[in-house]
């Protein structure tokens, strides 16, 4: 694929390439692994080949209903949580005008059921009130405690605005094809649907309509989208392309040499969302068995006042990856000034993103120098193509790290955890147990 590049000539001050290449057979054998679908979580692997697979049919009719809630809403809520919010989030923010939310002329897409605030969802009411809005509620069961509680409200609200028969135009659910509680309420009230398949976990789901009609809606080409990662899943499928094994490779040797903490890096501040997603998709996958890299995230330069001393100098248990964006969408030159009190005529005539780009390289040596191994991940720009590409590049690369971990990347059974408390501790039917123990520990 020549739209990625990848380079981890900066980690082999800490590890050489000897020990990214003593990986060879084991990374081998999880690629192998990923593609048969004979390892752990192998019930979760509809991702692999869903970018091919996935019909232009489909994205048609994805971009007919986004079309359709175009013209009856302003505002369109995605409901959602995790993977079911991230992937939409993150792409829609990097296509997206910085200040597109001042302009009231294109339809908006919010987010609600990414918590539990109950500040943000008054003020998200209030927001909607006397406004044409809509709903895209996205859940496999309709049960999880978040996206349930924010759709239950904001379908009142909906309906107590426009009437039942109308809301019910103006919402679509994205959920299970045959069962749960949205797949029920969704064929009462004749909502139109889309399917989660079941083969697909929500953090591998933003290539499904889960994150494509959101996209769809705040207009942007998911046809482009899906083409990025179709291409980048045939060439990996086929073993033409190896980016996702060599980064896998890499980062589970620096893993193994100490580093315990990979932190993304943009320099480019359209891509905050991504690196949340990123950081979904890699805690939620390796993070299990006592095992997996923390991942963590900073946005350059704003984070180098803030981060940028402990990066440098603090315990050197880290690594970065820098995704570099090569081209910048426009173009913007510093002027002279005959004064020049800030002392920027030396940079007069220079376009910012020319500053930037040399503020990444010497960010880049300078941690590379006070001991942060550092991989660089580059696309030439953004666009949906670009992002489609990296966004499965970086789903293959934690499937076969996962594997070279000892680990089931395709489930996460620490998220029940903080759940059966929540549920106890708020006496849902069923928990009783639950509740009386943690009672006794308070």
């Amino acid at each position: 694929m020549e739209n990625i590049k990848f380079d981890n000539k900066g980690v082999l001050s800490c590890i050489s390439q000897d020990n990214i290449d003593a990986l060879g057979v084991e990374g081998q054998q999880a690629v192998k692994t990923l593609i048969e679908g004979t390892g752990a979580g192998n019930d979760f692997l509809g991702w692999v080949r869903l970018p091919q697979e996935t019909p232009a049919s489909l994205l048609d009719s994805i971009n007919a209903t986004a079309s359709r809630l175009r013209d009856l809403c302003d505002v369109v809520v995605a409901v959602g949580i995790g993977g079911s919010y991230l992937g939409a989030k993150a792409v829609i923010e990097a296509l997206s005008n910085t200040f597109a939310a001042y302009e009231p002329a294109k339809t908006r897409v919010l987010f609600a059921g990414q918590n539990i605030g109950e500040d943000y969802m008054a003020e998200l009411q209030e927001y909607l009130r006397n406004r044409k809005f809509g709903i895209i509620v996205i859940s496999k069961s309709g049960t999880t405690t978040e996206p349930a509680i924010a759709f239950r409200l904001l379908k009142e609200q909906l309906e107590a605005q426009v009437g039942r028969e109308e809301a019910c135009k103006r919402i679509v659910a994205i959920t299970d094809e045959k069962r749960g509680a949205l797949r029920t309420l969704a064929t009462a009230e004749g909502y139109e649907t889309y399917i989660i398949p079941d083969n697909v976990g929500g953090r591998f789901s933003v290539l499904t309509p889960v994150g494509l009609l959101p996209i769809a809606v705040a207009g942007f080409d998911i046809h482009a989208l899906v083409k990025g990662a179709a291409d980048m899943a045939k060439a990996t499928i086929s073993g033409t392309d190896t980016l996702s094994l060599e980064y896998a490779k890499t980062r589970n040797a620096l893993y193994r040499a100490g580093k315990k903490i990979e932190i993304l890096v943009n320099f480019n501040p359209k891509l905050h969302f991504f690196s949340e997603w990123w950081k979904q998709l890699y805690g939620e996958s390796e993070g299990k068995d006592g095992k997996g890299i923390y991942p963590a995230s900073v946005d350059d330069t704003t984070d180098l006042h803030s981060m940028g001393q402990w990066i440098q100098e603090g315990e050197r248990i880290i690594f970065e990856t820098v995704i570099s964006v090569e081209k910048s969408e426009h173009t913007l030159t510093i002027p002279f000034d005959e004064s020049n009190l800030d002392g920027l005529n030396y940079i007069a005539g220079k376009r910012i993103d020319e500053v930037n780009k040399m503020a990444e390289l010497g960010t880049r040596i300078a941690h590379i120098d006070g001991g942060v191994p550092n991989i660089k991940i580059s696309i030439p720009e953004i666009s949906a193509y670009n992002l489609g590409s990296l966004i499965y590049f970086f789903e293959a690369a934690v499937g076969i790290s996962g594997y070279l971990l000892g680990v089931n990347p395709f489930n996460q059974p620490g998220v029940e955890a903080y759940k059966r408390n929540m549920f106890a501790l708020l006496e849902k039917p069923g928990y009783e147990k639950e509740t009386e123990a943690i009672r006794a520990k308070l």
